[in-house]
């Protein structure tokens, strides 16, 4: 049998970050339930195969209805504090290697152009005449 994509340590840890499910006064269709979902959403990223391509025989519900979820989780900021709960965790028992961490940066255009904004010191001596 397949290693499950979510074990119930990761269950247990995700689950409380997970917003309380809306209620439906109305009726309609039952909610997939969170735990399918994330399988669902885990499913189709480590398989990279298109959200609509979810086999329905996996009981998660549509790949629409996953890759809605993922968003909607993404935006209450879910994915962020399991990030920060795992980090602390596995900092907490040694186990991250800092010295293998990088420090990305990005790099922006200069607007104004640049060198007209550096102090008179840093200028060619043509340019300060």
């Amino acid at each position: 049998m397949a290693k499950p994509l979510v074990p119930d340590e990761l269950w247990e840890l995700l689950a409380p970050l997970l917003p309380s499910e809306p209620t439906r006064p109305q009726g309609g269709r039952p909610r997939v339930p969170n735990r399918a979902t994330l399988t669902g959403i885990l499913f189709v990223l480590k398989s990279g195969m298109p959200w609509e391509m979810l086999p329905q025989e996996m009981g998660c519900g549509s790949g629409m209805t996953c890759w809605r979820r993922l968003r909607d989780w993404h935006h209450t900021g879910v994915w962020q504090q399991l990030h920060a709960m795992l980090l602390a965790k596995l900092h907490a028992v040694d186990q991250i290697d800092w010295s293998r961490a990088i420090v990305d940066s990005r790099s922006l255009r200069a607007v104004g152009g640049g060198g007209k904004n550096r102090p008179q010191s840093h200028r060619s001596p043509e340019a300060r005449q």
